[in-house]
């Protein structure tokens, strides 16, 4: 995925109520930006840290302008819109680089499923064959583990329990973690964070719901998963 525009460059002042940051411009300006991401961003979001700001060329808009990434570490580039996980990885699967989800003839997204009235991010079909895949953004990193939830997440675990029950009937599952950040060797979930996820996401990895996670090359032009993480689940 390429930004159609370049970004526009500035320092974080703060980030504040979930979808909103104060940063200052390279120009000097001080704006107001919108931040597309309801998680924590543990790690990502401390003042002073250099950020990067998409124009949405919506001038209707009350904050035109969109955080896109942040440099969460010296030279490590974090694309914190949560929004863009889905594309990234349909992006992954079409283009061949997600081997796993392989052979199917369609993509549908944003489909309605299961008992707890959930729509699944994206619904792979061929013939009578299903796969469901749950996209999780993961921007948090510890040492070398990307780690997921960055917050407590009753939601996740909702998704989690809809998967179990599509392998139930006797479809495919997937809950797919798209790391926006190249820093990262291997996926864990957060159990300090959210002890509850991290013992559900074991659960039904045991009741057969396969989980991938890919970590994404983030540069000033483009986001584009590319490598396999390990995903290690200690006892």
């Amino acid at each position: 995925m390429r930004f159609p525009h370049p970004l526009i460059a500035g320092i974080l002042l703060r980030r504040y109520q979930r979808f909103l940051a104060d940063v200052r411009l390279d120009d000097g300006r001080e704006i107001t930006a919108h931040t597309p991401n309801t998680g924590s961003m543990l790690g990502c979001c401390r003042p002073g840290s250099r950020v990067w700001l998409r124009d949405t060329g919506n001038a209707a808009r009350k904050y035109p302008l969109s955080w896109e990434l942040v440099e969460a570490e010296p030279e490590v580039l974090v694309g914190i819109d949560t929004g863009r996980a889905n594309a990234l990885v349909r992006e992954a699967v079409e283009s061949g680089v997600a081997s796993e989800l392989q052979g199917y003839a369609s993509i549908r997204q944003e489909v309605r499923y299961g008992e707890e009235n959930s729509r699944i991010d994206l619904l792979l079909e061929d013939g009578g064959c299903r796969c469901y895949v749950e996209v999780k953004n993961v921007t948090l990193v510890e040492g070398r583990a990307a780690l997921f939830p960055d917050a407590v997440t009753q939601r996740g675990a909702k998704h989690l329990r809809e998967l179990a029950a599509m392998v139930r009937q006797g479809h495919r599952a997937a809950i797919f973690f798209c790391v926006q950040r190249g820093d990262a060797r291997e996926l864990r979930p957060a159990d300090r964070i959210d002890p509850v996820y991290g013992r559900t996401l074991r659960e039904v990895m045991a009741a057969g719901v396969e989980a991938l996670a890919y970590r994404a090359d983030v540069t000033l032009e483009s986001i584009v998963l590319r490598i396999r993480l390990p995903v290690v689940c200690p006892d």
